[in-house]
C-alpha cells in the first residue's frame, strides 16, 4: 500500500510505503555521524527487513574500537516493527572481505535487497524507486541491477525516469540474489578475455579500455586495491548486463574526508546533490543501454582519469546538456 508523504527537506511529494517490505542492508564500520545520518534515512522508511553488516576495527588505529562501538549502537535504536538480521565481524577483515562475505550471507536470507554504506545518503524517494523495479525486473535475468547515483544527471534527458546502462555504481543501489550469484571475485576468465580483445567490443573509447584493462589486470592478479567492486563491475561486463540508472542523482557521497577508506579527498564531481525523482516512473521505450550517458559517466567516476581530461568532462557534459535540451524542444 503505498501513501503520498512529504520529505523532511521539503523536496515535494514522493511514494512512501506504510510498511516498506523491499529488504535493506546496510553496510557499517567506524563513521557515527555519517552512518546516523543514512541509519535515519532507512528508519524513516521504516522497512520490515533490515541485514546490518559491520566491520571490526584496526587495533592500531587509536579511538577506532570506541568508534565502530558507537556505530554499532546507532543502528541498534531500530524502533519500529522490523526484523533485523547483523553480521558484526569481531575483528577488521577490511573492506574486500568484508562486505564480499557480508552480501553472501545477506543473499543467504533475502531474495533482494536495498544496499546502502555508512556513506551513501539517499533521497527518500531512492526507496520507492528501487522497490518498484526490482519488482518489474525481478525476472529478467538481463538487468543485474538498479543504481541510485547518477554522476552525468545534468546531461540526462528528462524522460524517461531511467536508463539502461552498461557499467554500475555502487553509492546506494539493489539487486537480486540471482545477480550476486555471479559475483566473481577472482575475475576468473580475464585471462582469456584480455587475450580475445573482447573489451574493446565494449567501450568505444581507448583510454577507457587501457584503465579497465589495467584494473582487471591488477584485481586478477591479486595487486590491485582492498576493494570488492571492481569485481562487480567486471562481473556486469563480462556477462552484458544492464543496469537501469534514475534520470536525477538520487544519492550524496557524505564520506568524502580523513575518515573514509577510498575517498579521502573531496571532488566537486562526486559531492552531488540529491534530487527526487517524479512518480508515476515513466519507463523506458526499449532496453538499450546509453552509450553517450555511460561514457560521461565513467569519464567521471575514474579516479585515475588525468585532472585535464576530468576537467574536460565538465564541457562535454555542457555540449551533451545543449542537445539534450535541443532534442526535448527546451531550448
Amino acid at each position: 500500500m503505498f501513501l503520498l508523504a512529504s520529505d523532511e527537506r521539503g523536496m515535494g511529494k514522493i511514494n512512501t510505503m506504510t510498511s516498506f517490505t523491499t529488504p535493506v542492508i546496510f553496510i557499517v564500520f567506524s563513521r557515527p555521524d555519517s552512518s546516523r545520518m543514512v541509519f535515519h534515512a532507512i528508519a524513516r522508511q521504516r522497512p520490515s527487513r533490515l541485514l546490518i553488516i559491520a566491520d571490526g576495527p584496526r587495533l592500531t588505529r587509536p579511538g577506532e574500537p570506541e568508534a565502530c562501538q558507537q556505530v554499532r549502537d546507532i543502528v541498534a535504536q531500530v524502533d519500529w516493527p522490523c526484523e533485523v538480521s547483523t553480521n558484526f565481524s569481531p575483528t577488521n577483515m577490511g573492506c574486500r572481505k568484508r562486505i564480499i562475505s557480508g552480501l553472501n550471507w545477506a543473499f543467504s536470507l533475502v531474495n533482494e535487497a536495498i544496499i546502502l554504506e555508512d556513506d551513501c545518503l539517499p533521497d527518500p524517494s531512492f526507496f520507492p524507486f528501487c522497490h518498484e523495479l526490482l519488482g518489474r525486473y525481478r525476472d529478467d535475468n538481463r538487468v543485474s541491477m538498479i543504481a541510485g547515483t547518477n554522476l552525468a544527471w545534468r546531461a540526462t534527458p528528462p524522460s524517461p525516469s531511467y536508463f539502461f546502462s552498461r557499467v554500475p555504481h555502487i553509492w546506494g543501489w539493489a539487486t537480486w540474489r540471482r545477480a550476486w550469484s555471479l559475483y566473481d571475485e577472482h575475475l576468473s576468465q580475464w585471462p582469456a578475455i584480455r587475450a580475445s580483445g573482447l573489451l574493446e567490443q565494449a567501450f568505444s573509447e581507448r583510454r577507457l579500455v587501457r584503465c579497465w584493462t589495467k584494473i582487471f589486470d591488477q584485481m586478477h592478479a591479486g595487486t590491485g586495491p582492498n576493494t570488492w567492486d571492481y569485481q562487480w563491475s567486471y562481473t556486469n561486463i563480462v556477462h552484458n548486463s544492464l543496469i537501469a540508472v534514475p534520470r536525477t542523482n538520487l544519492i550524496t557521497n557524505i564520506g568524502f574526508g580523513p575518515g573514509a577508506t577510498h575517498t579521502l579527498d573531496a571532488d566537486p564531481d562526486f559531492v552531488l546533490p540529491s534530487a527526487p525523482i517524479e512518480f508515476p516512473l515513466v519507463h523506458p521505450p526499449a532496453m538499450i543501454p546509453m552509450r553517450s550517458l555511460d561514457h560521461l559517466n565513467q569519464r567521471l567516476s575514474f579516479p585515475t582519469f588525468p585532472k585535464r581530461l576530468r576537467l574536460k568532462v565538465h564541457n562535454l557534459r555542457r555540449r551533451a546538456l545543449g542537445l539534450v535540451s535541443f532534442a526535448s524542444g527546451r531550448v
